[in-house]
């Protein structure tokens, strides 16, 4: 069962703040671009790779990476909000699709990276999430997630490492941390 209902937490953030870094639940946009920035220096150099942003929100991931110079030769957005599939479309001009990364079949490419996008999700629903960008990802998958101790009805906190022991069983997993308070970044190659 899902922590919250994520259609009416995300759809209440864009009513409230709009197509911001607050409309997709971050505190603010500098606190969004250091995890950015964390995703990139993990996946290395994505220039000759394929991306899929898992939870794209409205495309902020690429056009963080077109402001640092840094664009795969392909990319390609994932959410499931109508609202931020059509917005990032417009901003990115890149292929944009409509999916619930728990249940829809998911593209293959390269690295999978997801910013913020397991915060809401259950325990249960953040491995399997992780299971299936592993699966999909041709080279591995990079992500971030809340550090502390999981006591919210809302947010999902991890420590670094349970979710280093969970995700053992997917490949090769790396830990990134101390370039943003309460928060990590997971890097997992596929090894298997």
């Amino acid at each position: 069962m899902p922590r919250i209902d994520q259609t009416i937490f995300y759809t209440n953030a864009i009513k409230k703040y709009g197509a911001t870094a607050k409309g997709v639940a971050w505190s603010d946009e500098f606190r969004q671009k250091r995890r950015f920035g964390a995703l990139l220096r993990a996946s290395g150099d994505i220039a000759s790779c394929s991306v899929v942003d898992a939870g794209c929100g409205f495309g902020d991931l690429w056009l963080y990476m077109k402001e640092k110079n840094s664009l795969p030769k392909r990319y390609i957005g994932l959410d499931a909000l109508d609202a931020m599939v059509k917005e990032a479309a417009i901003r990115t001009g890149q292929t944009v699709l409509k999916r619930d990364i728990l249940k829809s079949p998911l593209p293959e490419a390269d690295w999978y990276l997801a910013s913020g996008s397991f915060n809401l999700l259950t325990r249960f629903e953040t491995v399997l999430a992780i299971r299936r960008c592993c699966d999909a990802a041709n080279i591995g998958v990079v992500f971030n997630l809340l550090k502390g101790k999981d006591r919210s009805d809302t947010y999902n906190y991890w420590m670094p490492k349970e979710i280093e022991k969970v995700c053992a069983n997917f490949g090769k997993v790396t830990i990134c941390e101390g370039y943003l308070d309460g928060d990590f970044t997971v890097k997992i190659e596929n090894t298997l």
